[in-house]
């Protein structure tokens, strides 16, 4: 079975690959989308965030049947017209369980034949989000547990410019 891991990915850190890996290695093949346009505000446009997650996967040495895409719709419409059955989605905290419950039983209504499966990261990265790396970046901390070389490097060119 084929499943699709949607999420903006900016960037992507080591909770997410945490998740592709296991993922990758519980499902015939994965797509890691990263979500085109989001209400939140990005650091990286969508080519890059593709590009970084692609060289993270690599740099890890995640094994699979893993792509890497973008989309711009509705995750529904997306795993329609896709032909997936099954989404992934990581959940840390009670924060993120009441967006993930109102979003699920809101896809649910849209499309009942697709469901999410939720997945917790490894305690050691139940902390980690995008918006966590970009602070500590931002102020020049320490990123090498966080994130990957490739992503690290480009978040240092990122600040640095701005």
């Amino acid at each position: 079975m084929k499943v699709v891991y949607p999420g903006t990915f900016d960037p992507v850190t080591a909770g997410h690959l945490d998740i592709i890996r296991r993922a990758a290695g519980m499902f015939e093949a994965l797509e890691v989308a990263v979500v085109n346009m989001s209400s939140k505000a990005m650091v990286f446009d969508t080519e890059k965030r593709v590009e970084l997650a692609e060289k993270a996967i690599l740099e890890q040495g995640i094994q699979g049947n893993i792509t890497v895409g973008s989309f711009d719709a509705l995750l529904i419409d997306y795993t329609r017209r896709e032909g997936y059955l099954i989404f992934i989605r990581g959940l840390r905290a009670n924060s993120d369980f009441e967006y993930e419950f109102q979003m699920q039983l809101m896809n649910r209504r849209l499309a009942s034949e697709i469901t999410g499966i939720y997945m917790m990261p490894s305690e050691h990265n139940m902390y980690l989000s995008s918006t966590v790396v970009k602070e500590v970046a931002r102020f020049g901390g320490d990123l090498n547990t966080l994130v990957t070389p490739s992503v690290e490097k480009a978040l240092r060119n990122y600040y640095r410019r701005n």
